[in-house]
C-alpha cells in the first residue's frame, strides 16, 4: 500500500458565509508529483495554506507525514518546503548571503549543503551575484532552493511558474522533475499551465468553486476523457443518426467533424450505421484529448449543473 505523505478529509473553509473549499479529500502519496489545478479562485491556495497551517479550516483535517497539521504542526512541517507566495528576498544581498541568512533563522544548514543547494537548482556560478540583478525565474529558482533548506521530504509549491518566460518555466519544470527522478522527494503543485502539468505530474486533483471534480492519475483521466472523430460527407444526417445512439455521446467540432464518447467496442457498430444509411464515412479515428481540453470540459460541465 502506498504511502500518503499529504492527507486532507473533508476539508472545509467558509469566509464570511462563502464557501471556498468543500468536503475536500485529497491523498497525495509519496514519490508523487501531483498537480493541483483550478481556476483562479477556485481554493487552490486556500487549501496549500491550510495544509501549512497558516489558517485554520471550518471544518475538516490535514495530516503531512502522518501528522495532524492542528495538533503536531512542528513535527508536520519539519520535513516539509514550501513557496506560498513569490520569494522575497534582500535584493542587495548575494543568493548565498540570502540563504545564509534564511538557513540561520530556521536551524541553520551547513555551508556545503547550501553550495549543493544552489548546485540543485541549477544557480552554481551566479550565487555571489546581488538577487537584483536576478531575472524572475532565476528568483523562483532560488525560491525552491530555500524550501530545500531543511532537507525536505515534501515540497509544496503554490504556482511556481506563474509570471515566467517560456525558458524560465522550462527550468523550473525541469528542476521540479529533478527534485522527483534524482532526489526522491515528492512534489504537490498548484498550477493553472495545464500542459506543463500534463508533461510532469503523474496524479491531479481538478478543483472547481472548492468542490473537487477529478482526483488520480492523470492517464486514467485523459483515457477516460478519450473520443473518436468522425469525418463525414453529410455531418448534420450523420449527427441526427448518432444522436439516436444511447451508448455515446456527440458534439459537432468547429472543422465540420463529430466527436463522440463511447467504449471501444462500439466503435465498429457505428461506422456500420452511418454507411447503412448511405453517408461517406472518410475518417473514424481515436483522439486522445490533452489535459487542457479535459479541464475546460470538466469545469464547465459543472459550471451548467
Amino acid at each position: 500500500m502506498s504511502e500518503l505523505v499529504l492527507e486532507t478529509d473533508r476539508l472545509t473553509k467558509r469566509y464570511r458565509g462563502r464557501l471556498a473549499v468543500s468536503e475536500l479529500s485529497l491523498r497525495v502519496e509519496r514519490g508523487d508529483v501531483f498537480g493541483f489545478l483550478g481556476p483562479n479562485g477556485a481554493g487552490k491556495s486556500t487549501t496549500i495554506r491550510i495544509a501549512l497551517g497558516l489558517i485554520r479550516p471550518t471544518s475538516g483535517s490535514v495530516k503531512l507525514l502522518g501528522y495532524d497539521i492542528a495538533k503536531d504542526r512542528a513535527k508536520a512541517l519539519s520535513k516539509v518546503g514550501a513557496i506560498v507566495e513569490s520569494p522575497a528576498f534582500y535584493d542587495n544581498l548575494s543568493a548565498i548571503q540570502n540563504l545564509k541568512m534564511l538557513s540561520a533563522m530556521s536551524g541553520g544548514a551547513s555551508a556545503a549543503y547550501i553550495e549543493e543547494v544552489l548546485e540543485i537548482v541549477g544557480l552554481r556560478g551566479r550565487e555571489n551575484d546581488p538577487v537584483r540583478i536576478y531575472s524572475q525565474g532565476m528568483r523562483q529558482r532560488l525560491g525552491i532552493a530555500q524550501a530545500l533548506l531543511p532537507r525536505p521530504e515534501v515540497i509544496i509549491l503554490d504556482e511556481p511558474t506563474d509570471g515566467l518566460d517560456p525558458q524560465g518555466i522550462r527550468q523550473v519544470r525541469e528542476l521540479i522533475l529533478k527534485l522527483r527522478n534524482e532526489i526522491g522527494l515528492t512534489v504537490f503543485l498548484s498550477s493553472h499551465l495545464l500542459y506543463e502539468v500534463e508533461q510532469i505530474c503523474n496524479r491531479v486533483a481538478i478543483l472547481n468553486q472548492g468542490q473537487m471534480l477529478f482526483q488520480g492519475p492523470v492517464d486514467e483521466l485523459l483515457e477516460k476523457e478519450k473520443t473518436v472523430k468522425v469525418t463525414v460527407d453529410r455531418v448534420e444526417e450523420a449527427e441526427i443518426i448518432l444522436r439516436s445512439l444511447p451508448f455515446l455521446t456527440v458534439h459537432r467540432n468547429g472543422d465540420g467533424s463529430l466527436h463522440i464518447k463511447t467504449d471501444d467496442r462500439h466503435i465498429a457498430q457505428v461506422n456500420k450505421l452511418l454507411v447503412s444509411n448511405g453517408i461517406r464515412v472518410s475518417e473514424l479515428a481515436q483522439q486522445r484529448r490533452s489535459l487542457e481540453d479535459v479541464f475546460i470540459h470538466l469545469t464547465k460541465t459543472q459550471a451548467r449543473s
